[in-house]
């Protein structure tokens, strides 16, 4: 799977390896792979309602998910694309600041939620996500990743939660 995965260093900016999952995206069977394990590890911390996925490529990864778990799927919008009213979040990237939007009243409160995103690196976008889902009332149960950088440091931000992650690469 991970030969599926392209490495682009420098990118979006010198000193960042972007890493390229258009590849596995394109093969149905690794991706299928890869909707089916992290749909498994998320089965196994209890009830699911819904799956929250960070813009763009937690989109890609959530929402196939939610539907192999028979829940709906939540979209964790970069700021300005949803139309207000919307609940919000601000944090720090590798190569800048970043906010993240969910429209409010579309979380239950008490809601159940899966936060899934295709790379866990310094954990910064994960934290936000589950920041969002927790101010506006839902409890997350669980994180899932395809991959995990594990030399960022990206688990340690997310201590004390459940982490599913199918790959582990060096940055």
């Amino acid at each position: 799977m991970l030969a599926l995965v392209r490495a682009v260093p420098d990118y979006p900016v010198a000193g960042v390896t972007f890493r390229d999952i258009t590849g596995l995206l394109a093969d149905g069977v690794a991706f299928g792979h890869v909707v089916a394990e992290l749909a498994r590890a998320a089965q196994g911390w209890g009830g699911i309602d819904l799956v929250a996925g960070m813009e763009a490529r937690g989109f890609l990864l959530g929402a196939p998910i939610a539907t192999s778990l028979g829940v709906g799927f939540l979209p964790l919008r970069k700021a300005g694309k949803l139309p207000p009213p919307t609940e919000s979040v601000s944090y720090d990237l590798e190569y800048g600041t970043a906010a993240l939007e969910l429209r409010s009243g579309t979380l239950p409160v008490g809601a159940r939620v899966l936060v899934v995103d295709d790379v866990l690196a310094t954990g910064g976008t994960a934290a936000a996500g589950v920041d969002l889902v927790e101010r506006s009332g839902g409890v997350v149960v669980g994180l899932a990743f395809l991959m995990e950088l594990a030399d960022l440091g990206g688990r340690a931000r997310l201590a004390g939660r459940e982490v599913a992650t199918l790959l582990h690469v060096e940055s």
